[in-house]
């Protein structure tokens, strides 16, 4: 389970928390005199919150899944500080040398992680968080009636940190999915999963909030004080029909324990994420082409610096800045604009324009609702994906590259004197970052063949995949000017 402040790791770590389930029957209060002149009228008497209708429920959909990482030969690289001291008598003054780095295989030991996932349907699907299933040789998945299956990974997704993993199996025990939408704060949920070795566990609380932002990922999560601990990663998070309404992600904490706030990604988000790995084998992934903040902490910030600020709403998002040639650069929206409502729905901080985002896909149109100088306008832009475009972003072989990348904008041709070239939005990991490519390098030719559009790539990286050295001469230009080249191999060493 992802942990989030101090200490980030793939599990939640928690301290206990004591509470009572049921509330009292009757609250105390004093007898209003009859001569009192003031009335009030009474708040419903709470009701016994009855939990184990939904442990019943939810436990048998809730499976344990062990990710096996084998043993394997692996290169690494090390520094020898007197290498080229003894090679060279000037210690590499005069460039020769590699600074003492040398490359060696070693032997990596076998490793075992384990985490929860969740079947959504009786044909073996499961869903569970990439940081689960990240690297594994095997995964084993056993389940709340201790019968075990091997799984596949059907597709993963490090951004919303979800995984879709298949058992071959028939008429097995699914999760009833809820809106995650329609969750309230303050109503109660259980958090079901397989903490610390203790199979088939179950803790309650309540949600705390919602469309959290939290790290560079999911930013539109359920908050909840449910006790969440290491090997609850991928486990439901249920409401009291013991009904999906989330998956259990991360926590947050300064200590490395749990002290009551654990974070869930919502069913609105997964069952978008599912539909797509199983569909085109990746996410595919809507931008809005913004950069911004909630408007109170725009206001706050300026406020700091001695600027008096009035957009007109204290709440919504603050357009910081637009992004070039994107969906809302292309619908007129610029620095300075707030956005308040996305089709309709009234939009108040970051976290839920991110949630609705996450549920769209490239090509999608939204209706946006802003201020501009404290006046309302309304328009219809069209969602983008990381490359600038609306088509669909295909599973291809440039998924071992681990970069996202982009079309050159017409202002990068003019500075930098280039015709065409594809920027590195993102370097992710991967064999791009294994070469030392990095973020914002231009790539104008792949093994001499010049790169204008994403296709390119991915031809390049097919035919490279194909020959017998599968690997890229990659050259281009940094954002500075300076010309530079990259090999990337291609296969595994």
């Amino acid at each position: 389970m992802k942990k989030i402040s101090n200490y980030v790791v793939p599990a939640l770590s928690v301290v206990a928390i004591a509470f009572s389930v049921a509330a009292f029957n009757n609250t105390c209060a004093a007898t209003p005199s009859e001569t009192s002149v003031t009335h009030m009228s009474a708040a419903p008497a709470a009701q016994p919150v009855d939990l184990t209708y939904a442990a019943d429920k939810a436990l048998p959909t809730v499976v344990y899944i062990k990710n096996t990482q084998n043993s394997k030969m692996q290169t690494v690289e090390y520094s020898d500080p007197f290498e080229d001291f003894f090679s060279d008598p000037f210690g590499g003054f005069f460039g020769r040398g590699n600074s003492g780095k040398q490359k060696r295989q070693v032997q990596t030991p076998k490793r075992v992680a384990a985490g929860s996932g969740v079947i959504i349907s009786t044909d073996g699907y499961i869903v569970t968080n990439n940081h689960v299933v990240d690297g594994a040789d095997e995964l084993t998945v056993t389940l709340n009636d201790n019968s075990e299956y091997s799984a596949r990974i059907i597709g993963a997704d490090k951004t919303t940190d979800l995984a879709l993993i298949k058992i071959d199996g028939k008429n097995l025990p699914a999760i009833v999915v809820a809106n995650s939408d329609n969750v309230k704060v303050g109503e109660w949920v259980l958090a079901v999963g397989n903490p610390l070795g203790l199979n088939n566990t179950v803790t309650a609380g309540i949600v705390s909030a919602k469309a959290r932002t939290m790290g560079e990922g999911v930013s539109s999560m359920i908050q909840t004080d449910a006790a969440i601990n290491q090997g609850n990663s991928g486990g439901a998070l249920v409401n009291t029909n013991g009904e999906l309404i989330g998956i259990n992600a991360m926590i947050y904490s300064q200590t490395g324990s749990n002290i009551g706030y654990g974070f869930a990604i919502p069913t609105t988000i997964m069952n978008k994420v599912v539909e797509d790995l199983k569909k085109y084998g990746n996410v595919q992934r809507a931008m809005i082409g913004i950069k911004g903040s909630d408007v109170n902490a725009y206001v706050d910030s300026e406020k700091e610096k001695g600027n008096e600020v009035d957009l007109g709403t204290m709440e919504g998002i603050y357009v910081a800045e637009v992004v070039e040639d994107g969906a809302a650069e292309d619908a007129g929206l610029k620095t300075g604009d707030v956005i308040t409502h996305i089709d309709g729905q009234k939009i108040t901080k970051f976290g839920e324009l991110s949630g609705v985002i996450a549920q769209k896909r490239p090509g999608d149109k939204i209706t946006v609702t802003y201020l501009r100088d404290k006046k309302k306008k309304t328009v219809t832009l069209t969602l983008k994906n990381e490359q600038g475009n609306t088509k669909v972003v295909k599973n291809a072989n440039t998924d071992v590259l681990g970069a996202d990348f982009r079309p050159v904008t017409k202002q990068q041709k003019e500075q930098l004197e280039i015709n065409y070239g594809l920027e590195v939005l993102k370097v992710n990991g991967g064999k791009m970052k294994e070469a030392g490519v990095t973020k914002g390098f231009i790539i104008l030719k792949v093994n001499g063949e010049p790169m204008r559009t994403f296709e390119d790539l991915e031809q390049a990286v097919k035919e490279a995949n194909q020959s017998k050295e599968q690997m890229l001469v990659v050259n281009g230009i940094f954002p500075t000017g300076k010309r530079a080249g990259f090999v990337v191999y291609l296969q595994n060493e």
